[in-house]
């Protein structure tokens, strides 16, 4: 019997061992997908060995050589020599594209003006023709004094960056021209070549790396591919990657340097999966190891330019970093990341960017998730709703008409005043019942005035709104409802570019603060600013007068916690030091709401006889109180364990 059940336990264990040994085995899939991540770490630990001894060396070399090129004593042939040679040892195959002239090509449509420099074969210079900067200069989204644009790899163990070497122009047709234009629903296409040496003083027209640049007439999405010529021979065969290099220092284009930098920082979009960020408020790096990303962007304020992969992006590493207060720029942006590439099977890389603005429906058109990158309280989805279904659609549709914005956000208020209005009665309704029954809260406090006697106290209070069917969290309940919409428009306001450089009344920019006085000499108030903005003022004062008013109505001033009442007047003035940077626009609107609150209180307040109410009440009273079928079951829960009820 025991040899019986030794062969069955050694028989179960051996099937348990064949089963999990099945079950464990990794699908064809997650093989290639632990492959990727194996051969991606290998990459970075090699690029990381590699790079930092290669690029000291390069520079080095290509030194010398500029040294020996300016200083052509003796027979110049010798010198010339001297630096193709050491380049030569340097570049490798690339030695012939390491020195040469920079030229410019600019590229123009309905919307951008962009130039192309002959170094790198990049865009050096990116102008957003419809918008300006905030001090009326024309809006240079990007230029060559912080830019570096490139791809990084390794030939015959030499390290290359192609921002560094020199590209030639297709000659073809119209692109022999410097200065392209397109318009309408035209196209072009304008191509730059990196030649591989076919000897110390030819190129090999046949082996190149081209970058090619589509742009559309009336469009800031343009194409752009990596396309490779007889390069198969020329990369190592063990090159799995081409390591994207772009970094660039963010030019300020908003009046308030401060609100610009809470707005600016790096996204980016996971493949297949969500939108994530960096911080906004403080430097922030992050090493995304082994995981892909469809897109990158470098986010402004109101812009945006982002690199989109036709597949994705691996392993990326994305930084930012804040700049001098008073410079040029705001804000320094980085992008590492790798390109999948195999010099055997890669003919082509498609790749699209985006120059342009933050614009809602423009992005969401592209169907990528770049709308992700303007703040409209994605965390919480009734936010997001609000502003994506009412604000939104709100502004474009008056917009089309060329309405000031100032009219339309009153528009916009008036509207979600008459949707709420429901709410606005209930909790009016609710405060005059709270009104009407404080002469009895006032003698529930003169029964119980001992603290020892408060838990009493509770529970007569209660017992006296379920007779008097009253709901003391009537009022509250409405108000949370509207909490939704205060800050779907705290989050929009600031980030809307439909209100940038918009003026209304006193304030010449809606998106920024409306300054009616600078403090002289630079002196500047402690968390408040240097300035004064009207707008914010008198939102302030209106919001103090609505906490009076919301006091009154409740009739609490007797029955608050101590210090409550401090504190109902110190929040809208804490408003004031939040807001005197913020959006003017954002200002006027809760300025307009506290006004049109004031009139509905005043139309619902002559509309509710509260001698009546005050009368239903007192016959509520006298009323027995309807038992809940919870209630009663917990009464008799109690009866059973043999303790009083009181009826």
């Amino acid at each position: 019997m025991n040899n019986k059940n030794t062969i069955i336990g050694l028989l179960l264990i051996f099937g348990i061992f064949i089963a999990y040994s099945y079950l464990m085995t990794p699908s064809k899939k997650e093989t290639e997908a632990q492959k990727r991540k194996y051969d991606s770490i290998a990459y970075v630990q090699k690029q990381q060995r590699d790079a930092a001894i290669a690029a000291q060396a390069r520079q080095q070399a290509i030194t010398q050589a500029e040294k020996k090129q300016k200083v052509l004593s003796g027979n110049p042939s010798d010198s010339i020599k001297a630096v193709r040679d050491d380049l030569k040892e340097q570049m490798g195959v690339f030695a012939g594209s390491a020195s040469g002239k920079k030229e410019s090509y600019t590229l123009e449509n309905d919307v951008l003006k962009l130039r192309i420099s002959s170094k790198g074969g990049k865009i050096e210079y990116v102008e957003l023709k419809k918008y300006k900067a905030w001090d009326g200069q024309p809006l240079i989204l990007m230029d060559d004094d912080s830019l570096r644009f490139g791809f990084h790899f390794f030939v015959n163990n030499r390290d290359i960056y192609t921002d560094k070497l020199y590209f030639k122009p297709v000659s073809a047709g119209k692109n022999k021209a410097t200065d392209l234009t397109v318009t309408g629903k035209d196209s072009l296409q304008f191509a730059m070549r990196l030649y591989v040496d076919a000897s110390d003083t030819v190129l090999n027209p046949s082996k190149y790396i081209e970058f090619v640049y589509t742009l559309k007439g009336n469009e800031y999405m343009m194409g752009f591919r990596l396309n490779f010529s007889g390069m198969a021979d020329v990369f190592d065969p063990g090159t799995k990657f081409l390591v994207l290099n772009w970094e660039d220092n963010l030019k300020r284009q908003e009046k308030s340097l401060k609100m610009e930098r809470m707005n600016s920082t790096v996204y980016y979009k996971f493949f297949e999966d969500k939108v994530d960020y960096l911080t906004e408020t403080k430097d922030d790096t992050k090493d995304l190891k082994n995981e892909r990303v469809k897109w990158i962007a470098f986010k402004q304020q109101f812009f945006s330019y982002a690199l989109i992969a036709d597949n994705f992006f691996t392993d990326p590493r994305v930084k930012t970093s804040t700049l001098a207060r008073n410079g040029r720029y705001m804000r320094s942006m980085s992008a590492e990341a790798g390109i999948p590439f195999s010099p055997a099977e890669t003919k082509s890389i498609p790749i699209s960017m985006y120059f342009g603005p933050l614009k809602f429906y423009e992005l969401k058109s592209y169907g990528l998730g770049l709308e992700r990158q303007i703040p409209l309280g994605w965390s919480f989805a009734p936010m997001a709703w609000i502003n994506i279904w009412a604000v939104i659609p709100v502004f474009n549709f008056f917009g089309n008409f060329g309405w000031n914005y100032g009219i339309i956000i009153l528009i916009l208020t008036i509207l979600l005043k008459i949707l709420l209005f429901p709410i606005a009665f209930k909790t009016y309704k609710s405060s005059a019942k709270m009104r009407a029954l404080k002469p009895d809260i006032d003698e529930l406090t003169k029964k119980f005035p001992k603290k020892e006697d408060a838990m009493k106290k509770q529970q007569a209070t209660m017992e006296l709104y379920k007779r008097a069917g009253v709901n003391p969290m009537a009022g509250c309940i409405p108000m949370l409802l509207q909490m939704p919409i205060l800050i779907a428009m705290f989050r929009f306001f600031p980030s809307s570019i439909e209100l940038r450089q918009q003026a209304f009344l006193w304030a010449k920019d809606l998106s920024s603060y409306d300054s009616i006085y600078t403090f002289p000499g630079g002196f500047t108030i402690p968390w408040y600013g240097d300035h004064i903005s009207l707008f914010a003022l008198l939102m302030t004062i209106s919001s103090v007068i609505y906490t009076r008013i919301n006091d009154q109505m409740m009739g609490s001033s007797q029955t608050q916690m101590p210090g409550m009442k401090t504190m109902m007047y110190l929040m809208p003035v804490m408003f004031l030091f939040w807001f005197n940077d913020y959006s003017s626009g954002l200002s006027y609107y809760y300025l307009l709401a506290n006004l049109l609150t004031f009139a509905q209180i005043y139309i619902i307040r002559s509309t509710i006889d509260e001698k009546k109410l005050h009368a239903q009440i007192e016959a509520n009273k006298k009323k027995p109180v309807k038992r809940s079928g919870f209630q009663k079951r917990l009464e008799d829960m109690a009866k059973k364990r043999g303790y009083p009820v009181k009826k």
